[in-house]
């Protein structure tokens, strides 16, 4: 009862089953997950990881396992140690929330609100922001995420999904939790904290305030260069006459 009650309640332990978050996670790696704090109303930020239900389409059917290798995974699941084979979860990072702003050009860095998003921090080596799949600009609505794979080039993430319903967004309510461990092997343990290049970003709502602050200011700069070489002229003018 225990162990179900933490599997349910507290964390989860998921398999590692493709490349795409390389090199923060490998193929195989055990990852715990924080199923606790979204009980509590917390929501997802950006550059977490994260474990989700299939949002509806971006995984194929299941195939069906039998055999002890089933029954063994079927136990595991049940203490939480393993998902559960009729789960069908990803695990992506979580790149813009609900109101963010976000686009990617090829040759360059994913913009968030504005601002080029620094992703050297966790970005899979050789791979670019988005050379393979550009998108945007993109406004995430209220209560949906943009994710994306570490491993850029190797990830089938929301770039790839916008011809489904939500547009390649992940409803909150899909989220199982945040990946916070990497418990195994034990080689490779370590946490996952979210990159410090988030915290340059602003939100979503202080890119709105500066951007609609941005507006008057720039058309007032605008009239204000040729009222002031018109009265420079003016005055010379005037000074030239007085000369005279």
């Amino acid at each position: 009862m225990l162990a179900l009650l933490i599997k349910t309640f507290l964390v989860q332990a998921f398999s590692i089953p493709s490349n795409s978050m390389q090199n923060t996670l490998q193929r195989g790696d055990r990852v715990l997950v924080d199923k606790l704090t979204p009980w509590f109303g917390s929501t997802p930020e950006r550059g977490e990881v994260v474990v989700f239900n299939d949002p509806g389409g971006w995984l194929g059917e299941s195939p069906e396992q039998s055999g002890f290798g089933a029954a063994v995974q079927q136990g595991l699941s049940w203490i939480g140690l393993m998902p559960s084979a009729e789960d069908q979860d990803l695990i992506k990072r979580v790149i813009a929330v609900g109101g963010d702003t976000v686009s990617c050009r090829k040759g360059g860095p994913v913009i968030l609100n504005g601002k080029e998003l620094d992703e050297s921090e966790y970005l899979f080596p050789g791979n670019t922001a988005c050379d393979d799949q550009e998108f945007g600009p993109i406004t995430i609505p209220d209560g949906e995420l943009w994710v994306m794979g570490d491993h850029r080039q190797d990830s089938l993430d929301s770039r790839y999904h916008q011809n489904l319903p939500g547009g390649g967004t992940v409803p909150e309510s899909k989220v199982v939790g945040r990946a916070i461990v990497v418990a195994w092997p034990v080689n490779r343990w370590s946490t996952l904290p979210v990159p410090s290049s988030y915290d340059d970003i602003p939100s979503a709502a202080m890119a709105t305030a500066v951007a609609t602050a941005a507006g008057p200011a720039g058309l007032g700069l605008a009239l204000a260069v040729p009222l002031v070489l018109w009265r420079r002229r003016t005055l010379l003018r005037k000074e030239e006459s007085a000369q005279r």
